[in-house]
């Protein structure tokens, strides 16, 4: 909770709102027709559709890469693209401005070209290519948010008692054919007792509760990411992760001691999962 109450007071002493911040946008807002948004693939309504310049760093990188590697044969591409970017940040604003100006010359012809193409689309078209940007922007934009919650340590979806104890007891059944191992593990759930399998609805429910509260945290810190800095943002990321992790950690080290062991045993295992709540 404490994390909670760090990151809130963080989103809570923001000076804009998320409306104010968006008041000053105005016409800087593109329509989805805009050249800036069009996409690489352009549409099916039409057969090519015309490269985006280079902008003016990468015309630089892109002439001076070759040279950079055989200089430096056996560096790594990373390597040499720190360098190159390194040269190009104490480049004189002189020489900036003969590859500035090529990017400039570049993106106006770019323009005019994209308006050409679109003055040839017929009305039925237009529609078509609104929605097939539309759709494309939105699949990037969710492919962008899954990742960054899969950075966060948001988990794929809430794990069932029953998928608990399969994933960590398959781990301890003997060697052998998956099959085999599976058929082995779907019997000894079957042969638990009522009172081994609530402590694993338990431990589901504790595991449920764990990811909520991480959820809260996740959307909370999405939120704050735009406007704090970076080292807090890493603080209170690792923080989470650090959560997360004593926790699952726990859940693991109970269910793997479940395995071949008698009731009693398991019974005491539940002193364990009643901590669990605590740390979560």
């Amino acid at each position: 909770m404490a994390l909670l109450r760090g990151v809130w007071g963080v989103l809570s002493g923001l000076s804009k709102s998320g409306a104010d911040l968006c008041a000053s946008c105005g016409s800087r807002l593109r329509s989805p027709f805009s050249f800036a948004y069009m996409p690489r693939w352009f549409s099916s309504a039409l057969g090519s559709y015309p490269k985006k310049p280079m902008t003016s760093y990468v015309r630089f990188s892109k002439e001076q890469l070759p040279i950079f590697r055989a200089q430096n044969p056996d560096a790594k591409n990373s390597e040499l693209i720190k360098k190159i970017a390194q040269v190009w940040r104490e480049l004189p604003d002189s020489e900036k401005k003969i590859y500035e100006d090529a990017y400039r010359a570049d993106w106006q012809a770019y323009k005019e070209e994209i308006n050409r193409l679109q003055e040839q689309l017929t009305p039925s078209q237009m529609v078509s290519l609104e929605k097939e940007i539309t759709q494309k922007r939105l699949k990037k934009k969710a492919l962008i948010k899954k990742r960054e919650l899969t950075m966060l340590g948001k988990p794929k979806r809430p794990r069932s008692a029953y998928n608990i104890f399969i994933s960590e007891c398959f781990q301890e059944a003997k060697d052998g054919p998956s099959q085999v191992k599976l058929k082995t593990v779907n019997e000894n759930w079957k042969n638990l007792s009522s009172s081994q399998k609530q402590v694993l609805l338990k431990t589901s429910h504790l595991l449920k509760k764990r990811d909520n509260k991480n959820d809260l945290c996740i959307k909370l810190l999405l939120k704050a990411k735009a406007k704090v800095g970076k080292t807090f943002f890493k603080r209170h990321l690792n923080g989470l992760h650090f959560m997360a992790a004593v926790s699952e950690g726990a859940v693991k080290s109970t269910c793997r001691s479940w395995c071949g062991h008698p009731s009693s045993f398991l019974l005491d295992k539940c002193r364990g999962v009643e901590l669990l709540a605590h740390m979560v």
